[in-house]
């Protein structure tokens, strides 16, 4: 998976392209730890993610309480429809802000 994080005021966007799985969702809890305290919205581009397991599920849940205890939102974009489909199954469209 690789991340790109761009900065346009007080929007963090961190740009997806990949698989979020066992290997890889560790990189993105590492990245959302990072600028989860300096972020006043964090938008998590998925345009580029084609599958989720439940390991990328865990850090996307990892992500929203963090963001909720520290005053700041998380959202996602452009999602596909694979993806949003592992959302819905899960319940996980519930609980994501997802747009």
């Amino acid at each position: 998976m690789e991340i790109a994080k761009t900065q346009n005021g007080d929007i963090t966007t961190l740009n997806l392209t990949g698989r979020l799985d066992t290997v890889t969702s560790p990189k993105l809890q590492d990245a959302l730890a990072e600028i989860i305290p300096l972020a006043k919205v964090i938008e998590l581009d998925f345009a580029g993610v084609d599958y989720v397991s439940s390991a990328g599920l865990r850090v996307l849940l990892f992500g929203q309480k963090k963001t909720q205890t520290s005053g700041s939102t998380m959202k996602l974009k452009s999602v596909s429809q694979e993806v949003m489909e592992v959302f819905e199954i899960t319940g996980f469209s519930g609980m994501l802000t997802i747009e």
